[in-house]
């Protein structure tokens, strides 16, 4: 019983590792996605149906033993039909009973012994042989493995959700959707994007969302936060300013008077649909000392201002 074994390239002592590692390697290639010849399809077809015997310890014993054949069905005499050790029942008394086909019995014995039914003496399913009715053998293809990606999906997209583009490990460029405020080293599945089973059921691309960092945000939740310089003439008399969304730029009113940490906010620009983006403000000064603004200082009263209450 060394059939499946040749078809897939291992002997019959191999592990249940080797077993796996060599239907992968024969899938990759023989799979109709990958290999559009018919004789590739065939082939595939013949490699996965003996993978689904070989890779279950119970099947792949009973092939082993001669109880069932390459098709996972029952062989006529297959061990266990009698006792080895003294016929039916091994003379001790013990009947055992088997699903056998009445058209297979039949054909043991050359076509039914000249004209007699065998349905007919046991019934339809052998139902007089231990009561068992026979059962037909419904076998599951085994899925495709799943495969990961990592994908680094910039801070934006993150936020405001969208389609990109992932590479399989086939070739092929998938677009995908980004939901709004993924976060970081969570996992999108993809159905069917994995690796080829035995028929029409593939393994899955699992997506590895890595989300990148921003140069100028963060976030919060659903928050988007973002620190913006304004000047001391900005923070005092108040203007009107450009500052960066995700969505876009925008214009902001800074309010006269407007302390350095002043946090001001932008209704809906921060997780679409759920968040907002709040803008703090920080008063920076010239670089390299300015005269006038020394000579201003220098002779502004500030007595009423006092900015160091705690």
């Amino acid at each position: 019983m060394s059939k499946l074994y040749d078809l897939l390239g291992v002997s019959k002592t191999a592990t249940s590792a080797e077993i796996k590692k060599a239907y992968h390697k024969l899938a990759r290639s023989l799979h109709p996605d990958v290999n559009p010849d018919k004789a590739a399809a065939e082939k595939f077809k013949k490699v996965s149906a003996a993978y689904e015997i070989l890779s279950d310890p119970e099947k792949r014993k009973n092939y082993d033993a001669g109880i069932i054949d390459e098709n996972g069905n029952p062989t006529p005499f297959g061990a266990g039909v009698y006792d080895r050790a003294g016929g039916f029942g091994g003379g001790n008394g013990r009947y055992q009973s088997y699903n056998i086909n009445p058209e297979d019995l039949a054909s043991m014995f050359g076509g039914g012994m000249g004209g007699f039914n065998f349905s007919d003496i046991f019934g339809s399913g052998m139902g007089g042989m231990g009561g068992h009715s026979r059962r037909q053998s419904h076998t599951h293809a085994p899925k495709g493995q799943d495969v990961s990606y990592n994908l680094n999906v910039a801070f934006d997209l993150s936020v405001t959700g969208g389609e990109t583009t992932v590479g399989l490990a086939n070739g092929k460029n998938l677009k995908i959707k980004i939901p709004a405020g993924v976060p970081d080293d969570s996992t999108l599945r993809l159905k069917g994007q994995g690796e080829p089973g035995y028929g029409v059921q593939k393994g899955d691309a699992l997506i590895n969302i890595k989300v990148q960092s921003s140069p100028i945000y963060t976030r919060d939740g659903n928050n988007v936060l973002l620190n913006v310089p304004i000047t001391l003439k900005e923070a005092v008399l108040g203007a009107k300013i450009t500052v960066p969304t995700p969505y876009g730029e925008v214009a902001l009113t800074v309010p006269p008077y407007s302390s350095s940490g002043k946090t001001l906010r932008l209704k809906g620009r921060g997780v679409k649909d759920k968040g907002d983006q709040l803008v703090k403000l920080m008063i920076v000064l010239p670089e390299h000392s300015n005269a006038d603004l020394t000579k201003f200082v220098e002779t502004w009263d500030a007595k009423p201002l006092n900015p160091r209450k705690f």
